[in-house]
């Protein structure tokens, strides 16, 4: 209660006009069938996801292939089974977007989303290392926000050790540092918008891009 005080009183003068950006609704049932999800079932589905997420659900980091930029493709590993679940149907119904996530999506029944975000929640985050660079400025932002600018601080929604939150908070810790900029910045810049009253798109505004580099580097190397 006192995590959802802080956060309400940060950021409640700028949600007032903020709408829903999801079609996702927990109702006890969707929430069951992400609890029930059938682990074994997941763990067969995902096999046609190892070549973009790892066959560990590790992601792979931003690579430069014949002058040509892959991105970062996100962990799945570890991930809380809802916020999966959220993504894959959000993908599935337009609330978000990907050349071939939504196709993939729009394959898969609401129980094949369960069963997958099971299986991916039961493996263990991987475990990444940080660049060299200084990341007092992002472990400042993570523990204290920053009140001139109405930032709470992530860890009031993110959990002290980036493990996230349910029902939609995601688990940040080990994510490839790549892709978190990424998504970081297509919040910030507009380009994606499935995030729950607008929370992500009001705090990404505020962090300049070089503190979303940050940001990605210190949830990287968290365990």
């Amino acid at each position: 209660m006192k995590r959802m005080l802080l956060l309400l009183a940060f950021i409640a003068p700028v949600v007032v006009n903020a709408e829903p950006a999801s079609q996702i609704a927990w109702t006890p049932e969707v929430l069951n069938r992400v609890k029930n999800g059938d682990i074994n079932k997941g763990k067969e589905l995902a096999d046609s996801c190892k070549s973009c997420h790892g066959d560990k659900g590790q992601g792979m980091k931003e690579e430069t292939r014949d002058d040509e930029t892959l991105p970062a493709i996100p962990a799945l590993a570890g991930q809380l089974g809802t916020y999966t679940y959220k993504q894959l149907r959000d993908y599935s119904n337009g609330s978000r977007s990907h050349d071939q996530m939504t196709g993939i999506a729009k394959g898969l029944s609401e129980q094949d989303a369960a069963d997958l975000a099971v299986w991916f929640s039961s493996l263990a985050p991987p475990e990444n290392k940080s660049g060299s660079q200084n990341l007092a400025r992002a472990e400042k932002m993570v523990e204290q926000g920053d009140g001139k600018r109405i930032l709470p601080p992530c860890f009031v929604c993110h959990g002290g050790k980036g493990q996230g939150e349910k029902q939609d908070i995601p688990a940040l810790a080990g994510q490839q540092a790549d892709y978190f900029a990424r998504a970081l910045l297509d919040y910030k810049n507009g380009r994606r918008h499935n995030d729950i009253y607008s929370r992500m798109r009001l705090i990404a505004q505020q962090l300049s891009d070089e503190e979303i580099k940050e940001l990605a580097q210190y949830y990287q190397q968290l365990k």
